[in-house]
């Protein structure tokens, strides 16, 4: 009993930094490592494609067949979204209310649905992946080269699941530390194996998918062994990961959202990947497959520095501090605009820089930084939609998340792709990208001045009665 005091008031002592230490060297304390977690984590397929588009020979035809497994890919990421991203916010916002119980409850349940997600989304790829890949956008020539990589990928389905679902949980109890080096372990391993299994061994695709896999096994691995431990604030505990409803729908409500997001981008790559082989080609679909690439390199460090200063945001709404929630959220504003205005323009201004680092294929190249600086040039803003989204998520503002989700890729994006290329061609692909940001930025904006300024009226609200409840007990 004594111990297990002891324990709790430990438990109390970490996770009560996130409402007290200084708010300026904790979200870079809890920024920094999300952000080089994330960078870590993208190199997984980024690497394997770098790699894969230097095979002597074949290299940009596997590339191109690799690039339309990427809906697959991104089908799975999106399921381990859902019961991650939507449970490891609530938890935060129970350890804001000091209710423990209840966050290890969502901690369990979430661990629950990502090992069904597993077995489901296994069993359904592995049937019918060929009529899969062949609507994703591949043709004759690559198609072997895609269902040799999504076949031996799809086994590591369970593993993927863990270290990226649950993740989420350790970073949202503020150890981002831990959580940055759950991946880091995982990438040096990919990078390692990936030369010694593709060109070595010459396992070709086939290596590198067998190394993302055994890579993703060993970082669940460290996910596992952390929040099984007594150094984890909220533990891991079987007795909990019996599903229960009302828990299940709480995720579900805040995981729709960046379900939405991930799965949607599947959709979009599907209806891009579709689009460019219909009006252009192979090589077209080589240019997505680089430029999908590129476009992670430019979010993917801002959903760090987002993942990183949630759980900041989440836990001090639960402990009703409206100064450090506005605080934090305009903080983090400023990042994420800077991030992708310097980022994307880099893709704009010097595409080469970029389309280099995948091909040597000079043809690849050219086509590539002629329709690049197009294609990201809406996301130099984008930065201020992904800070609003991820605090509207941070708050529980489930509803409005999902609209955002919902705005940019399904409202906008995909009829743009499907109606633009009918009037200008090929061309028009690649300018919906555009389009669909610039306004789906603006209209997230308006649409977040409002919805903040109430969240946090009713916020000031609820914080005074927690006050007054405070000095009763």
């Amino acid at each position: 009993m004594e111990a297990d005091t002891r324990h709790k008031n430990s438990d109390r002592g970490r996770d009560e930094r996130l409402g007290t230490a200084p708010l300026g060297r904790l979200m870079a304390g809890m920024a920094v490592p999300a952000v080089a977690a994330q960078l870590i984590n993208v190199l997984y397929n980024i690497v394997d494609r770098i790699y894969i588009g230097h095979i002597a020979g074949y290299g940009d035809v596997a590339l191109t067949g690799v690039g339309v497994t990427f809906p697959i890919i991104m089908l799975i990421a999106a399921f381990s979204a859902f019961a991650g991203m939507g449970g490891a916010p609530l938890a935060s916002i129970q350890l804001g209310k000091r209710d423990h119980e209840r966050a290890e409850r969502i901690l369990g349940n979430s661990a629950g649905l990502l090992i069904l997600f597993s077995v489901v989304l296994t069993i359904f790829f592995s049937v019918f992946k060929t009529p899969i890949l062949y609507a994703f956008g591949a043709s004759g020539q690559t198609i072997s080269y895609a269902e040799s990589y999504i076949s031996i990928y799809l086994i590591g389905t369970v593993f993927v699941q863990i270290a990226v679902g649950l993740n989420t949980f350790i970073s949202g109890q503020g150890e981002a530390r831990t959580a940055m080096f759950s991946v880091l372990i995982g990438a040096v391993i990919n990078i390692v194996l990936d030369p010694i299994f593709i060109f070595a061994l010459h396992m070709g695709v086939k290596g590198a998918a067998l190394a993302t896999i055994i890579s993703q096994a060993i970082s669940a691995a460290w996910v596992l062994r952390f929040l099984l431990s007594e150094k984890s604030v909220m533990r891991l505990r079987v007795t909990y990961m019996k599903l229960q409803k009302d828990i299940v729908l709480h995720i579900a409500g805040l995981g729709v959202s960046p379900f939405i997001m991930q799965s949607t981008e599947s959709l979009v790559s599907i209806t891009l990947n579709s689009g460019l082989q219909r009006y252009g080609g192979d090589l077209y679909v080589g240019t997505m497959s680089i430029m999908t690439s590129v476009m992670q390199l430019i979010v993917i460090p801002v959903q760090g520095i987002t993942q990183g200063i949630q759980p900041i945001i989440s836990y001090n709404y639960g402990a009703g501090n409206k100064k450090r929630v506005k605080g934090a959220f305009a903080r983090m504003l400023l990042v994420c605009f800077a991030a992708t205005f310097v980022l994307a323009g880099i893709a704009v201004l010097a595409p080469k820089a970029y389309a280099a680092l995948f091909t040597n294929n000079g043809k690849l190249v050219t086509l590539t930084c002629r329709f690049m600086p197009i294609y990201f040039f809406g996301i130099m803003i984008f930065g201020i939609q992904s800070a609003c989204q991820s605090t509207f998520l941070a708050l529980g503002q489930a509803k409005v998340s999902l609209f955002i989700a919902l705005l940019r890729k399904v409202i906008l994006l995909i009829p743009l792709a499907i109606i633009l290329p009918k009037f200008m061609g090929v061309i028009g692909i690649y300018r919906a990208e555009p389009i669909a940001d610039i306004i789906s930025v603006l209209t997230t904006s308006v649409l977040f001045a409002f919805t903040f300024k109430n969240v946090l009226r009713n916020m000031g609200k609820s914080g005074m009665m927690s006050a007054g409840k405070e000095k009763e007990d």
